[in-house]
C-alpha cells in the first residue's frame, strides 16, 4: 500500500545496471498523457524525450492512443471490486476479455520502455493489487512482486497529511496527494496486503519486505531485494546514503524528483503525532494482519 516507503526502494533499484524505474504507470494514462504532469526528470510529460520515444515505440505516438478508451477500460477491470474474479476467475468471459486488452497495453508499454532504456528489468511502482492481479494472467511467474509492508498506524498517519503534489499541472484533477481517514486507511491496508498475499499463494514469486527492517538494515535488505529482482552484481553500501540520478518516474511520491545524496532513515513521527483514538481504531481493524506481519 502507498506511504510504505516503496518509492525509495524503487529509486534505489533504478540505479542498478540493467534496471529502469518508471514510477506508478497505473496513473500514467491520466496524469501523463491527458494532464501532462511532470516526469521525474522535471519536464512535462509531452516534453520528455524518454516518454516521447516510449510512446512512439509502443503506440506510434501518444496522440494515436485513444486514451479515453484506455481510461474506460481501466475502470472496467483495474478496480478493487473486481479482485475476487481476477484472483479466482477463469481465462474466459467478459472480464477476462477486458483484462487481456488492458494488459496488452501494458505489455506494449513495458516492451517499449525496455527498448528505449536498454534495460531488461522494468520497475513499476504501481500500488494497485488489481493491476498486479491483471498482469499475473499475462506474465505468470515471469513477474516478480515486491510486497513492501509498513506498520498500519504509520501508514494511517501518512495518509492523513495534506501534501501538495509538486508534479500536478495547472487545472489538475488531483492538486494534492490523496488523503484517507484512519478507518479507510486501515481497511485499505487490510485489503491490499491480503490481495498481495493471495497473489503469492497463486504462484507469483513474491518477496515481502517490512519498511522497518529496511530502514534498520538498508544495505542487507536492499541486497536481498536486488537478488530477488535478478541482480547478480555488487550492491551499494547504503549505510552512508546513496546518490540518486535523475530519472523518468511518472507519478508517485514527490521523492521521485530527488537527486544527489539521499540517506535511509526511519520515519517514526506517527508515534508522537497520531492521535490516540486513531491509533486505537487502526489497531483494532488491523489486529489479525498486524500480528501476521510482526507488528
Amino acid at each position: 500500500m502507498g506511504r510504505s516507503g516503496s518509492t525509495l526502494i524503487e529509486r534505489l533499484l533504478g540505479e542498478l545496471p540493467g534496471f529502469c524505474s518508471i514510477g506508478e504507470t497505473v496513473h500514467l494514462w491520466r496524469r501523463g498523457v491527458v494532464e501532462n504532469e511532470r516526469c521525474g526528470c522535471g519536464l512535462p510529460f509531452a516534453d520528455c524525450g524518454f516518454w516521447t520515444e516510449v510512446g512512439r515505440e509502443a503506440f506510434g505516438g501518444w496522440r494515436r492512443l485513444d486514451v479515453r478508451r484506455v481510461l474506460g477500460l481501466k475502470d472496467a477491470v483495474d478496480r478493487t471490486r473486481f479482485l475476487p474474479v481476477l484472483l479466482n476467475g477463469t481465462a474466459e468471459g467478459p472480464l477476462a476479455e477486458r483484462r487481456d486488452r488492458y494488459t496488452e497495453l501494458y505489455h506494449r508499454l513495458y516492451t517499449a520502455i525496455a527498448l528505449v532504456s536498454g534495460s531488461p528489468v522494468i520497475i513499476d511502482a504501481s500500488k494497485h493489487a488489481s493491476l498486479a492481479a491483471c498482469l499475473r494472467w499475462r506474465y505468470g511467474a515471469r513477474m516478480r512482486l515486491l510486497h513492501v509492508v509498513r506498520d498500519p498506524r504509520a501508514v494511517a498517519h501518512s495518509w492523513s497529511k495534506r501534501v501538495p503534489r509538486p508534479d500536478a499541472s495547472p487545472g489538475s484533477s488531483e492538486p494534492e496527494m490523496a488523503r484517507y481517514s484512519a478507518g479507510r486507511s486501515a481497511v485499505q491496508w487490510m485489503t491490499q496486503n491480503a490481495c498481495f498475499d493471495a497473489l503469492a499463494r497463486r504462484g507469483i514469486p513474491t518477496l515481502r519486505v517490512r519498511y522497518e527492517d529496511f530502514t534498520a538494515a538498508p544495505t542487507e535488505e536492499f541486497a536481498r531485494i536486488a537478488e530477488f529482482a535478478g541482480y547478480a552484481g555488487e550492491c551499494p553500501d547504503l549505510g552512508d546514503g546513496v546518490a540518486l540520478s535523475r530519472g523518468h518516474a511518472m507519478s508517485g511520491n514527490p521523492m521521485r524528483f530527488a537527486e544527489g545524496p539521499v540517506g535511509v532513515h526511519a520515519d517514526q513521527g506517527w508515534r508522537e503525532s497520531l492521535p490516540p483514538w486513531r491509533r486505537r481504531l487502526v489497531s483494532a481493524v488491523t489486529t489479525s494482519a498486524r500480528k501476521r506481519y510482526g507488528y
